[in-house]
This record gives C-alpha cells, sequence and structure tokens, in this order.
C-alpha cells in the first residue's frame, strides 16, 4: 500500500467515542487512564505483572516476575501453580459462585447442558483420575480430537491439573492431519467424540481416529465419549475406552499439581507456508497470567456477564478467552456444537436471545456472514441485550463493522477489533473497550506491557502513516516458548529478521493517534510498479460491490510491474459470472483506490481455502494461479474437498 493510500483510508475512518453509560462500569474508563496505566506498565513492568499476578493462586510465588529477554525469557520463574485451580477451584469454593453457571451447552440439533462450577470441579478431578490410571504423568503429551463439549472442557482442564500437554486438534481435521500432529507431538493418548454434528450431518471422528493411528506405535490409549449414541462406533479391545465407564469408577478427589509456571501447558499446531505445521508450545502459568489479563481489560470481562466466543476449541481463540481466561474470571459462557447458521439463518441470533448474551467474539467472517443473511432475520429477534460485539482472525473491514454495529448492536454496542496470533496466545493490539475511542478498521492500541512498533526492512522505527512491519519489541506471559522438537524453526520463524523483537510477520500502519491499522501479512501486500498495494484494502473495496459475498486477493510475479494484482470472488445469489462483472469489479478498485490497483485477472469461486478459524489462505490462491496445483501444507484447511474445486473451476477459466 502506498503511503498516500494507506493514510486516506485511516483518515476516512472517524473515531467513535464509548457511551458514558459503557464507560462507568469499565475497568478503564478513559482514555487519560489507559495512557497513564500503559506508561507505568512499560517503565515498571514488573510492577504491574506483579499487581496481576496478585489477583490468581499461587503454590509459591518467587519475587523476580521476569528475567531474561527473547527469545530466552521467564515470567515467575521457579514460582509454581496450576492453571486449573485458577480456572475451576477458587470458583468451586467461594460459596457466592460455587452454584453459578460456569457453561451453557447449545448444540445445532437444539440439545441443552448446564454445569456449575462445583460440578465441573468434580467432573474435571474425576478425569484426572482417569489420566493417571492409564499411566499418563506430567509432561506427557495427549491429542484431543472434540468438538465445542463441556466434556472437552473437563479433560482439558484435567490435563492443566495434572500437568499433563494437551494437543487439541481441530474436530474436522482429515487423518492424515490428525496423524501429522499425533507423531509431531509423540502423543502417547488420543482423547475424542465418537461423533459431532454439523450442519444436520452425523461426522464420524473415532473412525477418523482409527485410519489416523494406522501404523502409529505411540498410541497407548483412546478414550472415547459417545457424544452420539446412536452413532455405531467401532471400537479396538485393549485399546479404545468408553468415557462414561472410565468416569463412573473414579471419585472427585485430585488435588492439583503445582507446576512451575514455564512448564509447558499445551501445543497448538499452526500450518506453515509450507513444509510440515509447527508445533507452538505455551507455558501453561504464562499463558494464564497473559490470557487472564487480555480477558478481564479488553473484554471488560465482568461476573455478571453472559459471554458467547463462537470459536472451536481447535482454535487458540477458545483457549486464551474462554478456557483459561473466561473461566479463570469466573464468567458463565456459552459452547456451541455445529454452524451458527443452522438449520435457520437466525440461529446466533436466537441463542444470543435465549441467554441474554451481553458480549459476544466471532471472527470476521461471521460477522460478513450476518451482513449475507441480511437484516430481516435479525428483525426476528431480541438483540437489546448485546454491549460488546469483539473481533479477531483477519483484518474486519470498515463495511462490516458499520453494517454489525448498526445492524446487530443498534447502534449502541461497542466493537473491539482485536489482532492477535497463536503464537502470541492472545491479543496484544486491541481497544480497551470504556477507554479508547472506535475506528472501524483498526486493531487498536497496544496491550498493557506490550511494546509494539511498525519498523523498516533493518528494524528502524518509520513515521506514523507509513506502512512497515509489525513487530513487538518485549517479552510477554503468553508469547510462544519454542516450537515443539524444532528449536532452530522458532529461532528462524520469529527472531531472525528484526534482533531482538519478535517478529510477526504482519505490515501494519500506526496512526497519529497511536492506533495500530494491522494490513496483512508481509506477503499479502503487493508491490506493483513501485506502488505497495494492501489486499484488505482491495477485498474491502470488493466487498463493496453488491455482487460479491467474499473476496480475495494475491499478488502474482509480473516482469515488467513485479507483481500484479489477481482478485478471488464469491458472488451473492442471483449474479453468474460474465465479462461484464468482472469487469465492474476491476472498475471498482480504480475508483476506489487507483488505476494502478486494477486486478490482471477476476476469478469467480464457490468459496475460499479457508481455516478452522476463518482465515482464507491466500497462501494456496497464489500456489493455484502459479503452479495448477496446491503444494504446500493442507492440514489447516476447514474443508480439504475445495481445493480440487478452485483448482478445476480456475484451470477452467484460465482455459476459457
Amino acid at each position: 500500500m502506498s503511503n498516500e493510500s494507506a493514510l486516506n483510508m485511516i483518515e476516512s475512518s472517524k473515531s467513535i467515542q464509548p457511551p458514558q453509560s459503557y464507560r462507568e462500569k469499565s475497568y478503564v474508563p478513559s482514555v487519560e487512564k489507559y495512557m497513564d496505566a500503559y506508561e507505568k506498565s512499560i517503565l515498571h513492568p514488573e510492577q504491574f505483572w506483579n499487581h496481576l499476578a496478585d489477583e490468581l493462586v499461587w503454590h509459591e510465588r518467587k519475587e523476580t516476575a521476569i528475567s531474561g529477554q527473547m527469545p530466552d525469557f521467564a515470567f515467575f520463574p521457579g514460582s509454581q501453580l496450576n492453571v486449573c485451580e485458577n480456572c475451576v477451584d477458587r470458583h468451586a469454593k467461594n460459596a457466592a459462585t460455587r452454584n453459578k453457571v460456569a457453561l451453557f451447552f447449545e448444540g445445532e440439533n437444539h440439545e441443552r447442558k448446564a454445569v456449575t462450577y462445583l460440578q465441573l470441579y468434580d467432573e474435571v478431578q474425576k478425569f484426572a483420575n482417569v489420566l493417571t490410571s492409564l499411566g499418563l504423568q506430567k509432561g506427557d503429551v495427549v491429542s484431543v480430537y472434540m468438538q465445542n463439549l463441556i466434556e472437552t472442557y473437563v479433560v482439558l482442564l484435567a490435563c492443566f491439573r495434572t500437568g499433563i500437554i494437551y494437543n487439541t486438534v481441530f474436530a474436522g481435521f482429515s487423518p492424515e492431519a490428525l496423524r501429522e500432529r499425533i507423531v509431531s507431538s509423540n502423543a502417547k493418548a488420543v482423547i475424542c467424540s465418537n461423533g459431532s454434528l454439523r450442519r444436520g450431518k452425523a461426522l464420524k471422528l473415532k473412525e477418523t481416529v482409527d485410519e489416523a493411528l494406522k501404523g502409529v506405535d505411540s498410541v497407548d490409549h483412546v478414550v472415547v465419549y459417545n457424544r452420539l449414541p446412536s452413532l455405531e462406533t467401532p471400537m479396538t479391545p485393549g485399546r479404545d475406552l468408553d468415557y462414561d465407564e472410565l468416569m463412573a469408577k473414579q471419585r472427585p478427589d485430585f488435588p492439583p499439581v503445582a507446576l512451575d509456571a514455564n512448564d509447558p501447558g499445551l501445543l497448538i499446531f499452526t500450518s506453515g507456508t509450507s513444509g510440515k505445521p509447527k508445533g507452538i508450545v505455551h507455558a501453561g502459568g504464562g499463558f494464564l497470567l497473559g490470557t487472564y489479563a487480555y480477558t478481564k481489560y479488553q473484554l471488560d470481562i465482568r461476573p455478571e456477564d453472559v459471554y458467547w466466543n463462537t470459536a472451536d476449541i481447535g482454535w487458540l481463540t477458545s483457549h486464551i478467552f474462554v478456557l483459561v481466561g473466561g473461566l479463570a474470571l469466573g464468567v458463565t459462557t456459552i459452547l456451541y456444537e455445529g454452524a451458527i447458521d443452522y438449520p435457520v439463518a437466525g440461529r446466533l441470533y436466537e441463542v444470543i436471545e435465549r441467554y441474554r448474551v451481553n458480549k459476544l467474539f466471532s471472527a470476521p467472517t461471521a460477522y460478513r456472514m450476518m451482513m449475507k443473511h441480511g437484516e430481516e432475520v435479525i428483525s426476528k429477534y431480541d438483540l437489546s441485550s448485546l454491549e460488546l460485539l469483539v473481533s479477531v482472525g483477519e483484518p474486519l473491514n470498515p463495511e462490516a463493522w458499520h453494517w454489525i454495529r448498526r445492524v446487530v448492536g443498534q447502534g449502541k454496542v461497542l466493537i473491539n477489533n482485536t489482532w492477535g496470533q497463536t503464537e502470541t496466545g492472545g491479543t496484544p493490539l486491541a481497544s480497551l473497550p470504556g477507554a479508547t475511542p472506535m475506528k472501524p478498521g483498526s486493531c487498536g492500541v497496544p496491550f498493557f506491557g506490550h511494546q509494539l512498533e511498525v519498523v523498516d526492512a533493518k528494524g528502524n522505527p518509520v513515521a506514523d502513516g507509513t506502512p512497515g512491519y509489525l513487530v513487538i519489541k518485549n517479552a510477554f506471559p503468553s508469547l510462544a516458548r519454542d516450537v515443539y522438537g524444532d528449536r532452530p524453526r522458532y529461532l528462524r520463524s520469529y527472531f531472525s529478521q528484526v534482533p531482538g523483537t519478535y517478529f510477526t510477520g504482519d505490515s501494519a500502519v500506526r496512526d497519529q493517534d497511536g492506533q495500530f491499522w494491522v494490513l496483512g501479512r508481509v506477503d499479502d501486500v503487493i508491490n506493483v510498479s513501485g506502488h505497495r498495494i494492501s489486499t484488505m484494502e482491495m477485498e474491502s473495496s470488493l466487498i463493496q460491490h453488491p455482487a460479491v459475498v467474499e473476496a480475495a486477493v494475491v499478488g502474482q510475479p509480473d516482469e515488467v510491474k513485479g507483481a500484479v494484482p489477481i482478485a478471488f470472488a464469491t458472488l451473492e445469489k442471483g449474479y453468474t459470472p460474465s465479462p461484464e462483472l468482472e469487469d465492474s469489479l476491476r472498475q471498482q478498485i480504480v475508483r476506489d483506490i487507483g488505476s494502478f490497483a486494477r486486478p490482471e485477472k477476476v476469478y469467480f469461486v464457490e468459496a475460499m481455502p479457508k481455516t478452522r478459524s476463518g482465515k482464507i489462505i491466500r497462501r494456496m490462491l497464489r500456489e493455484i494461479i502459479r503452479d495448477g496445483q496446491v503444494s504446500g501444507d493442507v492440514t489447516g484447511l476447514e474443508d480439504l474437498d475445495i481445493v480440487d474445486k478452485l483448482v478445476a473451476d480456475i484451470t477452467k477459466e484460465t482455459a476459457g
């Protein structure tokens, strides 16, 4: 993106102040309070993290809050605590909260359940006994292949309680993707559901596990939760065990294990640009401290809230803001299994209305889905309980931002468009809802204790309004500590580009008010004849066209211009691909950005390749137009079948 283009986008976004009624109950009620607290957290980080640590339960706490620097750092080295104890025990042992609902479960098929903190406490202790009865111990890895269920949370919290490291795998990944993660992490057990519901279909998860384990010798046990009792489920004698039968034999008595704050707590695999996926290692105690802080201040989570984060448990967002951050704050949370627009387009609104949800956290893809279904669907539901809408995953374009605030939020809700990564274990950029002005398209301001900068290729800070590389200059608790089994890859991927900083791989702009605008991956900025063009800006332009539901833009090498933009568009019902429509879309970008941004080609596709979190995998689109196939890692895809369809569509259109 050119400097002028970036400034035009930023300047066109007007500041919207939080309403006074919201400020009054916010942890940070003004921008002055934020700036003062932020400055103190940077000048005196030990004091800031110690103050937060005071709000948690520790077995032993040493004086030192931070030691070392990136990439070799530690938070509260030598101190001991237990994540599960902080998320469950302290609420279950409190007379005021023990009978409070911790988790509401709602299935796509309208099945409903609820569990209080006291009930969760009992179930977690029983499953902790199950784990140790299988011979598992601190430091062992288990793979968890389950959907959003109360039982899934019981499993993961029991892992935290025992010091067993878990790796959640999206319950929709192929046998090959699951096998890759099991083998890479040397998992000793797999815990799965027998099936899952998605758009009215029963997905046979246990069969996927069986296929994935062919030829794998490390796994001694498979624990199966029968989510769908009527689903025929193959069980291998001696290896496969029934979840309910195991639980029936155990007592709710398992004291939390004291663990070093920097011991590995969880693994989450993220797809690389090529090669095998990276197993990102997060420290249990550091993850707790960081996610507690993000959830408290960026979501303003309070005991009276009913909060729904729509993320699947296979996506780290759910671990950050629900499993650990949310439960540590003692909030009531909703778990939903299935598609949030099935069996009716208004399913999401129906759930909000039933539970009086006041804080909703979802992905830009979901918010754009709401736009697609239109205003008429919303008019049937009472959404007056909503106060805060939060977004993460990829940039939320200003058009969607304004629509959801006006239509879903009735013009009164706060919108917090955040930025974070699997590796950051949270959202270093976000609004402080009661303090910082909202700017449609902005990712807000740096979180307390986090120093972020926009720099050039040599690591020098660039002027406000100038695009550059987004880096983080100091260590923070939830930052990934390693790539499992591959320390050189960890150092190479995140700390080699700009020494002394964490290199995010994203491009960004900081405006004159100190707000950050993340434009996308560095490789999602196209250099066309000297013009740096953000794919997000081009995609936002295309989405404004009435024919377009979703858009993606990638760069294709060009001998003369260096690169040219190639666009992909999914069309609204009622529109059909045509040369006239392609020309109309190209002209839309010319009007909004300039002739230098005109796409060389627009491909009309039925769907985009996406991760489980809803991010469009633009790297795959680049590979298809360059090679006619996808050659890199495909295990992160939500729908593996989409690749063959895309290749066929694009090849056919190119030939035509």
